[in-house]
């Protein structure tokens, strides 16, 4: 943390990430050996950016070319409920059929400010932690989608050294700043197991639309594939690895589930 000048608060959270598990905000170095001791597992700690939005941008690219495809881009809605100058925190809870889906974790989260009764008007942010999970909402931000975006993500695919394909998340106040490639940040590069997760907003989406744009992402990632190994000697994984990567990942998952439980 002193390398890296990383101050309290930060997030942590494990190195391999699940649906949002086990990712805390951390307050103090009380909470943090407290963090460690209980979840035996490498993690990965980060700077809290207190940007005010955090979107998905799902980017692929030909490596033959210099122009790519933002083909999803997914706005987050933080959990928040709106004080009416007479209920408490833990009442207006109860009130937002959201929030109230998250009760146990919310009631953990905000235990010491639960009887507070926040003003009129005041907008009460409950969650800071971008995920489905967390009681984020995923909303479908495709009209954002311009070509001077696209010229920004060439730029960063360009950047990144073997990245053609994948999610980024990101942090920001004004997404024209994030359109001019300017006052950013990137919380993870997400690669070839990604989800162009604007599918997930269900008034834009549906089963089958879903199923299409997953269709459709891997075909392009078929063609990067394809591309890297015929023209840059870049070799297939074998079926015997990926099957075996596979079954690692699924013991590992389960491990976190289980650590997740445990806490709840």
């Amino acid at each position: 943390m002193q390398t890296e000048k990383i101050s309290y608060p930060l997030i942590v959270k494990p190195d391999i990430g699940f649906r949002g598990l086990l990712v805390e905000k951390i307050d103090n170095e009380k909470q943090l050996k407290r963090y460690l001791e209980k979840y035996t597992i490498d993690i990965v700690i980060q700077e809290f950016i207190d940007y005010k939005n955090e979107c998905g941008i799902f980017y692929y690219r030909n490596p033959n070319e210099d122009k790519g495809v933002i083909s999803s881009i997914t706005i987050k809605k933080f959990l928040t409920v709106l004080g009416d100058g007479s209920s408490t925190l833990y009442e207006l809870i109860l009130q937002n059929k959201r929030a109230v889906l998250y009760l146990k974790q919310l009631v953990e989260k905000h235990k010491n400010t639960l009887h507070i009764v926040p003003k009129k008007g005041d907008e009460i942010l409950l969650s800071v932690v971008g995920n489905h999970s967390k009681g984020t909402q995923f909303l479908d931000g495709n009209h954002l989608i311009t070509q001077k975006l696209i010229h920004t993500f060439d730029e960063l695919s360009k950047s990144i050294q073997g990245w053609f394909y994948g999610r980024i998340d990101l942090k920001y106040n004004d997404f024209l700043e994030v359109e001019n490639g300017s006052n950013f940040k990137i919380l993870e590069i997400n690669g070839i197991i990604a989800e162009p997760t604007h599918i997930y907003d269900a008034q834009h989406s549906s089963y089958f639309k879903a199923l299409k744009a997953i269709r459709t992402h891997w075909t392009y990632l078929y063609k990067i594939a394809t591309v890297n190994h015929k023209e840059y000697q870049i070799p297939y994984k074998s079926s015997k690895l990926f099957l075996n990567e596979i079954l690692e990942l699924r013991a590992y998952t389960k491990k976190i589930k289980t650590f997740s439980n445990k806490k709840n």
